[in-house]
């Protein structure tokens, strides 16, 4: 096995690396923040050099006396990330400040088992390397569409991904790639990549809604991502619309992701296809319709398709209507694939929230589409192992 990268001593270590990870800074602007003296502060940086994390980088501009010196992540530190999702696998590599390096995807059905779907993973994290993006990692962070016993790092009992209960997907790939690795639920690493890089960056209290071939939701409390108890927090796809609803991966019947999802959206394209001309050309080829295609067939101004998308984004906005006046978030991202349906979709959510949620809760709530499209998850990949790495040993 690879030798593990270095990691900080002590409490004030971790916390000078995870400021510096948002850019270089000078030594007196690091004391601005943290409650250290200039010697304690000065001997904590010197010990982070010495580790190789931290590097030197010239002279700060005059603050009216002496000029301090800059300090920097290492240019060297190199963290993985890969977004494992029902139909594709995403990853990348950035650097200590998360900025992605180098980034390939490629289809990939989860259903294939963790075997196959991780063996693609490593290929692909093995052509970035060929590139001379990488020689060695201090971490990988990794996403899958499902539950995720996150102390344990292992999937559990997750609908659309047979085979993979339990299975231990953090201790697996730690050991393949010589270096630490932490798991959680995609939904989850949306939610840290827009902390970190997206329209979230200066809110502390959000909820993230992905709309793919799963709904889930990310909530993220002061900060931080609130998981729940068991890891489960957040699991609105399986939250109940009506009890006489289409039946759901999970069994029930009803459920929020059985009306509006992926694959809800291609069952119901199939339906409404006699009264939409390109839907109904599709099916005449022999092709099966998608998502996809019911927002080509929205773009075209066809009546049924953007009935469709009308009604998926009502149902949605009834669940998130309850979530918004229970969590009282100050920002709602909308992400996923499904959301690429785009303002059709968001202004049917945007009307049921501001209808049926409290005036208090809703007086100054933006409501969004995500900017980071397909790099949420591989960006909030890089934000979880660095969380865990810039931690005290």
């Amino acid at each position: 096995m690879k030798r593990m990268p270095a990691r900080p001593d002590n409490v004030h270590q971790a916390t000078l690396l995870r400021l510096l990870r948002d850019g270089g800074r000078s030594r007196a602007e690091l004391g601005d923040d943290v409650a250290l003296s200039r010697s304690k502060l000065n001997l904590e940086l010197d010990r982070l050099i010495e580790t190789g994390l931290v590097e030197p980088a010239g002279l700060a501009a005059s603050r009216g006396g002496r000029r301090s010196g800059m300090v920097r992540l290492s240019p060297q530190i190199r963290f993985a990330c890969i977004d494992i999702g029902a139909t594709s696998v995403d990853v990348a590599v950035t650097n200590g400040e998360l900025e992605i390096l180098g980034h390939m995807s490629e289809p990939s059905e989860v259903r294939e088992g963790p075997a196959v779907v991780l063996g693609r993973a490593m290929d692909l994290l093995g052509k970035l390397r060929e590139q001379g993006l990488y020689t060695q990692l201090h971490g990988a962070g990794i996403g899958v569409p499902g539950p995720v016993s996150f102390r344990e790092g292992v999937p559990f009992a997750p609908p659309i991904m047979p085979g993979w209960d339990r299975y231990p997907v953090k201790e697996a790939v730690s050991q393949e790639l010589g270096c630490p690795a932490m798991v959680d639920n995609d939904v989850n690493l949306m939610a840290l990549g827009e902390l970190h890089a997206g329209l979230a960056r200066q809110v502390d209290d959000f909820l993230l809604i992905k709309i793919g071939t799963g709904v889930g939701c990310g909530i993220v409390i002061d900060g931080k991502i609130y998981r729940g108890v068991s890891g489960s927090a957040g699991d609105i796809g399986h939250m109940r619309v009506d009890d006489q609803g289409p039946v759901c991966t999970c069994g029930n019947t009803g459920c929020l992701e059985a009306y509006f999802s992926g694959a809800a959206l291609a069952r119901e394209a199939v339906r409404i296809a006699p009264r939409s001309p390109y839907l109904a050309e599709r099916i005449a080829l022999g092709m099966r319709p998608t998502a996809q295609d019911v927002a080509v067939a929205a773009t075209m101004g066809d009546p049924a398709a953007l009935q469709l998308i009308r009604d998926g984004g009502r149902h949605v906005g009834q669940v998130l209507a309850g979530l918004v006046s229970f969590f009282n978030p100050g920002l709602v991202i909308i992400a996923g694939g499904v959301a690429r349906l785009g303002h059709v979709l968001l202004a049917e959510i945007r009307s049921v929230v501001y209808r049926r949620s409290l005036p208090l809760a809703t007086g100054n709530l933006p409501i969004v589409l995500s900017e980071l499209g397909d790099t949420a998850g591989v960006i909030g990949g890089a934000r979880l192992i660095s969380d865990h790495v810039f931690s005290a040993a």
